[in-house]
């Protein structure tokens, strides 16, 4: 697995400090930079990433429209996200503007194409066409605090006309992926384990009568690290697959203050997923690797990278130079400089539902800060055993309570002015 050291990557030298230097001197505790939960500051930035998040995917949820290009969809969720951020926190801190903007790049997958999905202006796939699976994955980050999300939808016959929703198949699968969503959402809280979270996400996916994708994982975030030290399986391996080389995720207790992004994605195959003939376009800086490269163009990628993506994962399409970046980035990946995002595929002719959202662990208790609600077009006859059942229930009340109490505060204050 792959180790993060956030320490690497902290603009700050103090927030780099042992805990035994951080109790001499009274102004060492002072200058130690707060990057959790537990500072406001650090809570408003997660919050107004996530607000860009929903508002980057309800505005792709609009455009996947048959004719639609994958490019253009992958353009507009990146100008949504960039344009947002430019409004935000734009007085300098030290000297230093706040860094912000794309966290994961805006990836369209479609049909039997997992994820990882974000193509090439050269290298552009057919348009979308009604009936389609759409899978959208994206993520923003405001001062290095990331928040992500991904949905799954059908693309209409046109804007006013909703999928019929009459392929079950996919709706079982659909349902199935969100509410294990919710679930393991739920679990992820102080004092739980990556284990809990498993067992009731492989609950729901038995139930429903599908795989969980076994390459996904959910994972805690921290401050420019999107894929923290702390991981969540969507299921166990088993003898076989550890034997194949799968590995075990080691097993880690949630903490008050720590972010998680939920990541599921079910399939109605066997979950095993490969990767097909499509160039893998987003990678990631992995800050611990250095090495003298050979080839100019492997040179000006890894610049560039350090320049503008030093952390977090970036796609080939954001380079000026397609050519150079395209022959460059093979020797960067293969001395591990860069860790690849291949798009990765379910065989032909299965259903793959793929949904995310950010929890905060806060002291109220867990708070889901993005991701959208499902479509209504998605239905199975199919219900939950009674455990999930239970869970989803207290879920639907919370969810309404708070509903009704923002109702009231939109009453009061409009009768007030």
């Amino acid at each position: 697995g792959r180790v993060s050291s956030p320490s690497l990557i902290q603009p700050t030298t103090e927030a780099t400090m042992s805990s035994d230097e951080e109790s001499v001197g009274s102004n060492a505790s002072e200058e130690e930079e707060i990057t959790d939960l537990s500072n406001s500051d650090v809570c408003t930035k997660y919050q107004e990433a996530s607000k860009i998040v929903n508002l980057a995917l309800q505005g792709l949820v609009q455009q996947c429209l048959p004719g639609a290009k994958v490019i253009d969809l992958c353009q507009f969720g990146t100008t949504v996200i960039d344009a947002s951020v430019a409004k935000l926190y734009n007085k300098k801190v030290n000297g230093q503007p706040v860094e912000k903007g794309v966290a994961f790049p805006v990836c369209i997958s479609v049909n039997d194409i997992v994820c990882n999905h974000s193509p090439l202006a050269s290298e552009e796939l057919e348009p979308l066409k009604e009936g389609d699976i759409v899978k959208i994955d994206l993520g923003c980050h405001i001062d290095g605090y990331i928040s992500v999300a991904a949905h799954t939808l059908v693309v209409p016959a046109g804007p006013d006309s909703p999928p019929a929703g009459d392929d079950e198949v996919l709706g079982n699968v659909a349902v199935a992926g969100y509410n294990a969503m919710l679930v393991a959402a739920d679990a992820i809280k102080a004092g739980a384990t990556n284990a809990d979270v498993t067992k009731a996400v492989e609950r729901v996916a038995s139930n429903y009568g599908v795989s969980p994708i076994s390459t996904v994982r959910m994972h805690q975030m921290k401050r420019f690290v999107i894929d923290g030290v702390k991981e969540v399986a969507l299921k166990e391996p088993t003898a076989d697959e550890l034997e194949e080389g799968e590995e075990k995720v080691p097993e880690c207790t949630f903490e008050q203050g720590e972010v998680y992004a939920v990541d599921v994605a079910l399939s109605t195959g066997d979950g095993k997923v490969r990767p097909g003939t499509l160039r893998t376009t987003v990678f990631k800086r992995n800050v611990e690797t250095s090495y003298k490269l050979k080839m100019k163009a492997s040179r000006y990628v890894l610049s560039e990278v350090d320049k503008k993506f030093p952390t977090l994962p970036f796609t080939l399409r954001h380079f000026e130079e397609e050519t150079q970046a395209k022959m460059g980035v093979q020797e960067c990946v293969a001395h591990g400089l860069l860790t690849p995002y291949p798009c990765l595929h379910e065989k032909a002719g299965e259903k793959v539902a793929h949904f995310k959202c950010t929890v905060l662990l806060l002291p109220s208790g867990t708070s889901r800060v993005t991701g959208l609600d499902m479509p209504e077009y998605f239905k199975t006859d199919k219900t939950p055993d009674e455990e999930t059942g239970k869970v989803l229930a207290a879920i639907a009340e919370k969810a309404a309570k708070k509903a009704k109490k923002k109702a009231a505060k939109k009453k009061k204050k409009k009768a007030s002015s």
